[in-house]
């Protein structure tokens, strides 16, 4: 009988990506690895738990769900949340900080500064710079100030940051140019908290990190895993929890989010460069988009 295994999803570290699975065992990404998997074929997708605990009614998801949790396990996740303003009292000093994922997307948002660049990392920002770091409700405050006064949002959907990854600008300067204009305006503004000292523009480029210097464009993503599917291809780029796979129809967009609460098996030596997923195929860039 085959060996199964439960991923836990995508963590990046200073070596660089790595898949962690059931049990404490990680698995290294790095650029032409091959990356292969079966989904147990009588298998069914269950809640991963909340906080460290695992679901008390084991309940089934949704194959397409990124978050992998029930209604209750993940309404129990975002209890003391920063990200849903549900822990306001934390103590920590917070960055603020201004993520470029493409041209004309930009964010804005807030991270622990223990952290680092760890949550830039993870979200597949290509570039980024520091604005400011403080208290966390200042960190809110300047937040909202740059949404309200610049118009610069807090997200960005990961449908529109896959479209464009491999038709970014060339050089660092093109890159960096968005970041380093708003840094500007957001620090000139009215209204800047008090506690929050600001931090000079000093533009981080992941461009090499996650390996999108000359992949080839994305024919689509992974829809979803189901039950008896196969994923088989050789790793040509990761951002965020994003992996481009090189497969026979393409270079195909995997979001490891959709990993967690499956029985997953090693594929065979068969099977490369296959997918046996559904896929949802890209369409053209809209000039919206932009």
């Amino acid at each position: 009988m085959a060996q199964m295994w439960k991923c836990s999803g995508l963590r990046w570290s200073d070596g660089g990506p790595v898949l962690v699975w059931s049990g404490g065992r990680r698995s290294p990404l790095v650029r032409g690895k091959r990356v292969a998997f079966g989904v147990v074929g009588e298998g069914v997708r269950e809640c991963v738990g909340a906080r460290g605990h695992a679901c008390p009614t084991r309940a089934r998801v949704s194959g397409r769900s990124t978050g992998a949790r029930c209604e209750e396990c993940a309404r129990l996740d975002r209890t003391h949340s920063v990200a849903a303003d549900t822990f306001a009292d934390d103590p920590r000093p917070y960055h603020v900080y201004l993520a470029w994922f493409g041209p004309g997307m930009v964010k804005v948002g807030i991270t622990a500064v223990e952290r680092g660049p760890a949550r830039l990392l993870e979200q597949g920002a290509v570039c980024f710079s520091w604005l400011g770091a403080g208290p966390l409700m200042a960190a809110r405050r300047a937040e909202e100030l740059l949404r309200a006064a610049l118009r610069v949002p807090d997200r960005i959907p990961y449908g529109h940051k896959r479209v464009v990854r491999a038709l970014l600008p060339v050089t660092r300067a093109e890159r960096a140019a968005e970041i380093t204009e708003l840094h500007a305006l957001a620090l000139a503004l009215g209204g800047w908290p008090e506690s929050l000292l600001p931090e000079p523009c000093q533009v981080v480029d992941h461009m090499r990190v996650f390996g999108l210097d000359g992949v080839s464009a994305a024919v689509g993503e992974v829809a979803e895993l189901v039950p008896g599917g196969l994923v088989s291809g050789e790793l040509a780029a990761a951002a965020g929890p994003d992996l481009h796979l090189a497969t026979g129809r393409g270079v195909v967009v995997l979001d490891t989010r959709l990993l967690p609460g499956w029985e997953l098996t090693a594929a065979g030596a068969r099977e490369e460069d296959r997918l046996r997923v559904p896929v949802r195929e890209f369409e053209a860039p809209q000039d919206g988009l932009f």
